[in-house]
C-alpha cells in the first residue's frame, strides 16, 4: 500500500506492507508531491522486535514503529527532529514535558487540562516532531505516534518551553541554563543512525532556543497551577 502523508510540513510518501500505518496516519493525508519516500520490508519489521524484546508484538504494529523511524532518519534534512515527551498547547503555545519513562509526563499534562478546559490542547503525548527555525526558534507538530493514550492533534503550534519533570515530594520549578538541559536533550532526541543526519540533528539542537525549566512535582493539582504559572509568566 502507498499514499503521502504530511508531517511536520514536510510530504512524505509511505509504502508498507500492511494497512495499519495508514489507518494511523489518516488525518494526515495529502495529495501534495512527497518530499521524500520511506518503504519498509520484513526486515525492519523485525528489527523492531528485537528490539521491542517484545516477540509478541504483531507485525502490523511493528511496521508503524519502523515507518516512523524511517521518517525520523530523514528528517533532520528539513531541520526537523522526533522528540520523546508530551506536549501541550494553551491559548496558542506549546509546552513540551520531557522526563524518564514512567516518572508522569502525561499526568502532569493531564493536570493542565483539568485546570485549563477547552483552552488546552494536546499537540502529542509522546513523540512530537520539532522544527528548529534559522533564528533558534521552534515550532511544534502533532503527529499519529502519540502513545497509549492516542492524544494528539495535527497541528503546528510555537514552542515556548521544554520542561525537565523529575518526581519530588513537594513542587518545585525553575529556570535552567540550556547546558543543564542538554544530557536530557540528547537522551530524548532521537538519534539517526546516518552519520550525517546525526550531526544534523546536533546541530539544530545547538541552534535549538527555548526557555528550559527543572519541575519536582507530584501528583497533586498544585504541580499544574505552579509549572503552568511559572512558565507563562517568562513569556515573551
Amino acid at each position: 500500500m502507498t499514499d503521502t502523508y504530511r508531517f511536520a510540513d514536510v510530504n512524505v510518501r509511505i509504502t508498507s506492507l500492511h494497512p495499519s500505518v495508514h489507518a494511523l496516519c489518516a488525518d494526515y493525508r495529502t495529495d501534495a508531491a512527497p518530499g521524500f519516500a520511506v518503504e519498509t520490508v520484513q526486515a525492519d519489521l523485525d528489527r523492531e522486535r528485537a528490539l521491542a524484546e517484545r516477540p509478541g508484538f504483531a507485525d502490523a504494529y511493528l511496521e508503524t514503529l519502523a515507518v516512523y523511524r524511517r521518517i525520523a532518519e530523514r528528517m533532520p534534512e528539513y531541520n526537523v527532529f522526533l522528540f520523546h515527551g508530551s506536549t501541550i498547547a494553551v491559548d496558542g503555545t506549546a509546552y513540551l514535558f520531557t522526563a524518564a519513562s514512567g516518572t508522569g509526563k502525561s499526568t502532569h499534562t493531564r493536570l493542565w487540562r483539568r485546570m485549563l478546559g477547552d483552552r488546552a490542547v494536546m499537540v502529542n503525548d509522546d513523540k512530537p516532531l520539532i522544527r528548529v527555525h534559522p533564528d533558534g526558534k521552534a515550532t511544534v507538530y502533532g503527529t499519529p505516534w502519540d502513545g497509549k493514550h492516542r492524544l494528539s492533534t495535527n497541528i503546528a503550534v510555537p514552542l515556548q518551553a521544554l520542561c525537565i519533570l523529575e518526581r519530588s515530594a513537594e513542587n518545585r520549578i525553575r529556570l535552567i541554563t540550556k547546558s543543564e538541559a542538554l544530557p536530557m536533550l540528547l537522551q530524548q532526541t532521537y538519534r539517526p543512525a546516518s552519520p550525517a543526519a546525526l550531526d544534523r540533528t546536533l546541530v539544530l539542537l545547538d541552534r535549538l532556543e527555548l526557555r528550559f525549566y527543572r519541575l519536582g512535582c507530584n501528583m497533586d493539582p498544585s504541580a499544574a497551577e505552579l509549572s503552568y504559572n511559572a512558565m507563562k509568566e517568562d513569556q515573551t
